[in-house]
C-alpha cells in the first residue's frame, strides 16, 4: 500500500478470520474485544493479546492499494470476543488542518436512483446543520449528534448542500476502481477545503473493495490529478443488493454469528439505511481527520476515527452484535435514535466525544 494511503468505512461485520477492536463506551478505562469470525480458532487456542492486535494491523494494511492521495474506512464489530484491559480511548490531534465553518456538500449519484432515496440521504444532510432555530429541533436530532464535531479542535462545521450531479447511464461502467471514484469525485466541480464532493453508488454497482472490506470512504484527492489543487470527498455505496447484512447492520439480517433479528427501518429502505449510517461516519470521519494528520488513534495507514472508534455501538448498552437501546416509534415500530428534517427518523452511530473521552450515544 502507498505509504500515504489508508481504508475508512468498511463492511459491518468482518470476513471469517478478520480481527478488529470493539471498545465498550460505558467503562471509564473501555474494554478493547478482539472480534472473531466463527471460523476463527476458539479463545482457549488464541494467540496472545499483542500478537492478535498485531495481526490485526497487519491485515488492515493488506486490504487495498489505492491511487488517493489520502482515504479512509471503518470497520464493523463482530460477534465472539476476548476481553483485554485497555487504557481510555483517546484519539490524538496530528496537527493537521481540519474541515470547520461553512461546508458545502455536493451529491454525485452514480446509478439509479429512485426520488425518495435520494431524499431520505438529501434530508440527513440537511439535518446536520438545520436553518431551523434549535429550540424548535426536536430532541435527540441528528444536530446534536453532529454538535460533538465542535468539541474537536477549530470549532463548529456547519453543512449545506451544493449541487447534484446525475449519472444514470453508468458512464465509467458497473464495475469500479478506486481511480474510477477519483475521477467521479472530480465530476462535484468544487476544488476546495470548503466543499466536499459526496459520491454514492447505485446498488448495482461494484466498487473494489467494496462488501469486502468497506461499506465506503472518505479520502482527499487532487483536480487534475498530481501537483493539482486538494480536496475532499466521500463515497458509500448502496449494498442492498450486495451486502446488506454487512453494510446495512442493523436494518439487516447480519452475515456472521447469531441469526438476530434486524431492526425495522424508519425510512422503509434497509440500503439506504444503511447508506445513512456509513455516511454519518464519514462525514465525521472528514470533518476530523480529513487529510490523515487529524484526529485518529493508532497508525496513520490504519486509523479509528471520530466514529470508527466506536463501531457498532447506536444506543446505550451495546456489545458487540447488539447495537444498544434506541427508541422504537409506537406507530411503524422502527428504531432509530435520532429526528431530523421533514419529520425524518434516523439511526445514527456513537462518535468520540473529546470532552468526555469516551463513545457518545444520543440514547
Amino acid at each position: 500500500m502507498s505509504p500515504r494511503g489508508r481504508q475508512a468505512c468498511p463492511s459491518l461485520l468482518p470476513p471469517a478470520g478478520f480481527f478488529l477492536p470493539y471498545i465498550n463506551p460505558s467503562s471509564k478505562s473501555p474494554t478493547l474485544a478482539i472480534l472473531l469470525s466463527p471460523t476463527a480458532a476458539p479463545a482457549s487456542q488464541m494467540a496472545p493479546p499483542v500478537v492478535l492486535l498485531r495481526r490485526l494491523l497487519f491485515s488492515l494494511l493488506l486490504i487495498s492499494p489505492t491511487a488517493f492521495a489520502f482515504h479512509s474506512s471503518a470497520y464493523p464489530p463482530h460477534r465472539s470476543l476476548i476481553l483485554v484491559q485497555q487504557q481510555p480511548l483517546i484519539l490524538r490531534y496530528h496537527n493537521g488542518p481540519l474541515l470547520k465553518g461553512n461546508l458545502t456538500v455536493n451529491l454525485l449519484w452514480y446509478g439509479r436512483f429512485s426520488p425518495s432515496q435520494r431524499a431520505i440521504i438529501a434530508d440527513f444532510l440537511r439535518s446536520l446543520s438545520p436553518t431551523t432555530p434549535p429550540a424548535a429541533v426536536a430532541s435527540p436530532s441528528v444536530s446534536s449528534w453532529w454538535a460533538t464535531t465542535a468539541s474537536y479542535r477549530g470549532g463548529a462545521a456547519v453543512i449545506s448542500l451544493g449541487r447534484e450531479i446525475f449519472d444514470s447511464d453508468y458512464s465509467l461502467g458497473r464495475s469500479l476502481t478506486a481511480v474510477s471514484l477519483r475521477r467521479l469525485a472530480r465530476r462535484g466541480g468544487s476544488y476546495t477545503p470548503n466543499a466536499i464532493t459526496a459520491v454514492f453508488t447505485a446498488d448495482d454497482v461494484a466498487v473494489e473493495g467494496f462488501c469486502m472490506s468497506r461499506c465506503g470512504l472518505h479520502g482527499a484527492a487532487r483536480e487534475g490529478g498530481r501537483g493539482g489543487v486538494k480536496f475532499p470527498f466521500v463515497w458509500v455505496g448502496n449494498p442492498a443488493a450486495q451486502c446488506p447484512g454487512q453494510c446495512a447492520w442493523p436494518y439487516a439480517r447480519p452475515e456472521y454469528g447469531p441469526p438476530a433479528s434486524p431492526l425495522v427501518a424508519p425510512n422503509g429502505d434497509v440500503g439506504v439505511e444503511g447508506m445513512v449510517i456509513n455516511l454519518a461516519t464519514l462525514m465525521a470521519g472528514v470533518v476530523t481527520n480529513p487529510y490523515g494528520n487529524g484526529y485518529f488513534q493508532g497508525p496513520a495507514t490504519a486509523p479509528l476515527e471520530a466514529v470508527t472508534a466506536c463501531t457498532g455501538i447506536f444506543g446505550s448498552g451495546a456489545y458487540p452484535g447488539f447495537p444498544g437501546n434506541v427508541l422504537v416509534d409506537k406507530k411503524s415500530g422502527a428504531s432509530f435514535n435520532a429526528l431530523g428534517v421533514n419529520g425524518r427518523e434516523f439511526l445514527l452511530p456513537a462518535m468520540w466525544d473529546p470532552n468526555k473521552f469516551n463513545c457518545a450515544t444520543l440514547v
